[in-house]
């Protein structure tokens, strides 16, 4: 089902948009786990907090998609997006995967700002990762001239998994979550009309 690169020069060059993503993930992470004081001001600037988006911090939509509040935090969001998404990076193009990822980003993050209260603060990418899984889920059940029913219930077994322990996890944002799985859903007519059939991807473990 699934191929992999050979190395990491060779995985930089065929999935190039996932690469950056987990480097700017990786780096964010190395960086504000300093603890350093002249960060402090940078990180309470950058994470999503609805109140201040209210009152027009708009950035706070897009910048805690790369932020994360602990290393397992982090570590979960990049293993799900080193796992899924290069055979949609693939598939769809570097421009239309960077879309669907920060689009499913950005809309877990409005729907925290309408369904949350405002003094709620969320950093983290499972919105943008869950609407890769939305993704997932139409091509698994309406494209199967890309997806063969095999790998479909593999797909939708793995994601069934990471919805429960979404659901499980105290501080999660479930919210987040769900929204960013429909949105990738709601997208993915739409970034699917033309794609490539790439094969199955699984990096080296």
């Amino acid at each position: 089902m699934f191929q992999h690169a050979s190395d990491v020069r060779s995985f930089v060059r065929l999935y190039p948009v996932v690469a950056a993503l987990l480097l700017v993930h990786i780096a964010a992470w190395l960086l504000f786990s300093l603890s350093l004081t002249a960060l402090e001001p940078i990180w309470q600037y950058a994470v999503g907090t609805n109140g201040a988006i209210r009152h027009g911090e708009c950035w706070r939509l897009v910048s805690p998609i790369v932020l994360h509040r602990d290393f397992h935090h982090m570590a979960a969001n990049s293993l799900s997006l080193w796992l899924f998404g290069p055979w949609l990076e693939r598939a769809l193009g570097k421009r239309k995967f960077l879309f669907l990822y920060i689009g499913g980003g950005i809309g877990a993050n409005v729907a925290t700002l309408f369904l949350l209260p405002p003094l709620y603060t969320h950093v983290g990418a499972s919105g943008a990762i869950f609407a890769l899984f939305g993704m997932y889920s139409y091509l698994a059940l309406f494209r199967r001239d890309l997806v063969a029913p095999r790998h479909a219930q593999l797909l939708l077994s793995v994601m069934a998994v990471h919805l429960l322990l979404g659901i499980m996890t105290p501080d999660g944002n479930l919210l987040a979550h769900l929204f960013g799985f429909a949105v990738g859903g709601l997208l993915a007519p739409f970034l699917s009309i033309r794609p490539k059939r790439p094969s199955f991807y699984m990096p080296r473990l």
